[in-house]
This record gives structure tokens, C-alpha cells and sequence, in this order.
């Protein structure tokens, strides 16, 4: 049996959730994003759950520990055996380590989707959500200008509070600063793939599973 072990790096906006649904349904393996761990965690009342409810409540972030805790309790469940879709988890170098504990030091695959900020800025300026299914999707109206409507549901589309101009560069600002030794770390290891995120979205599929193919299909569980 062939293991797929990924982790998705990139900005927001980069196209990460829709690639991460991508692959995963390509290659039949789990998507663990970091915020589904938490609100899962909180949900079920774990005793990781409670602590994350309590930083939470108080306003601070969870630190390196408890967040490790909760990716190996997730990483633990079955359908993990044959790979997974890492996302917001590692952030920091930590973190890269306590990953390579829990996989036994077998190799990953870090995926980076590159894009200019400029671009970036001008796709999260113009993303507009759903404010009954929560689909998201691109506007071409000028940013918050006029209603629009999902073509999904039909209800109104809103801009989300954290994509105006000046969060949006505090986020990007801070995923400099957080990812560069992260990309850093897994090079040294010859486990870093690039892609150009400003292709069409088909096209970054087929060029992330060309390079999910050539480099991991020799890889064993």
C-alpha cells in the first residue's frame, strides 16, 4: 500500500481549500485542517476539546503543545492510513518536528502554491461568501458595491469582516514571517514542490497530482 502524506502551504487566497478537496478526492485520503481539528475538539467535549475552549475563551492562541496533541490524535484515526492533506498545521518549526515524530520519519511532501500578493490582494478584495450556505466565490464588481446573489441558493453575498485591504495584508505579513522557515526546513529535505497558483484552477490540479505522482508513489506506508 502507497502512502500520500501532504502538507498544503500557501497564502490566503492561494486556491488551497479548493485543491486540498481536489486531491484529496483524487487520492482518497482525509483533508485535516487545523480549524476542523479545534471546532471538532471543542464539539466533542475532549479534554484537549476543553483546554482549546478555555484559550479560546480567554482570548489566546493555542501554543505548540496542545496543538500537537490534537494534529497526533487526529493523524491516530484510520482513515489516515493511506495518507493525508495537511493544512495550517505545521506553523512553526516545532511543529515540523513533532510532525516528523508522529509520521516516523517518513517522508512528506510539502506542496507550496506561490502567487503574487498583488494578485492575492485583488482575489480576497473581490471573494464574497454566502450568507446561508456559506459558498464562497469571486465578484467582479467593484469591492462591496453592489448586492449580489449566490448562484448556489439564491440569498445575498457578503464580503467576510477579514478580507478588507488591511487585514488581508497583516495576514500575508504574517504568513511571511511564519512560513518562510517552514518551507526552509522541509527543502533541506528535498520535500518542497511548488506550484504557480495563478494558473486555472484545473490546471493546478493536474500539475499538483503530476508532481504528487513523480514523488510519492514509491513511498511506502
Amino acid at each position: 500500500m502507497k502512502c500520500t502524506r501532504l502538507v498544503l502551504i500557501g497564502p490566503p487566497g492561494s486556491g488551497k481549500g479548493t485543491q486540498a478537496t481536489r486531491i484529496c478526492a483524487r487520492y482518497d485520503i482525509p483533508w485535516i485542517s487545523t480549524g476542523d481539528i479545534l471546532r471538532a475538539a471543542v464539539k466533542a467535549h475532549t479534554p484537549l476539546g476543553i483546554q482549546v475552549q478555555m484559550l479560546l475563551s480567554a482570548g489566546e492562541l493555542v501554543g505548540d503543545d496542545l496543538m500537537i496533541d490534537l494534529v497526533r490524535e487526529r493523524l491516530a484515526h484510520e482513515d489516515t492510513a493511506r495518507g493525508f492533506v495537511l493544512d495550517g498545521f505545521p506553523r512553526t518549526l516545532v511543529q515540523a518536528e513533532a510532525l516528523d515524530q508522529m509520521v516516523g520519519g517518513k517522508p512528506l511532501l510539502a506542496l507550496v502554491l506561490e502567487v503574487p500578493e498583488a494578485e492575492l490582494e485583488r482575489r480576497l478584495t473581490s471573494r464574497r461568501i454566502c450568507t446561508r450556505c456559506k459558498t464562497l466565490t469571486t465578484s467582479n464588481s467593484l469591492y462591496g458595491s453592489e448586492e449580489e446573489l449566490c448562484s448556489k441558493c439564491g440569498a445575498v453575498l457578503i464580503t467576510r469582516d477579514d478580507d478588507n485591504i488591511v487585514t488581508i495584508r497583516a495576514r500575508l505579513e504574517n504568513y511571511r514571517r511564519l512560513t518562510a522557515p517552514l518551507i526552509d526546513y522541509y527543502q533541506q529535505r528535498n520535500w518542497v514542490a511548488r506550484i504557480d497558483g495563478t494558473r486555472p484552477p484545473d490546471e493546478v490540479t493536474r500539475n499538483i497530482a503530476r508532481v504528487i505522482d513523480e514523488r510519492m508513489d514509491l513511498r511506502d506506508c
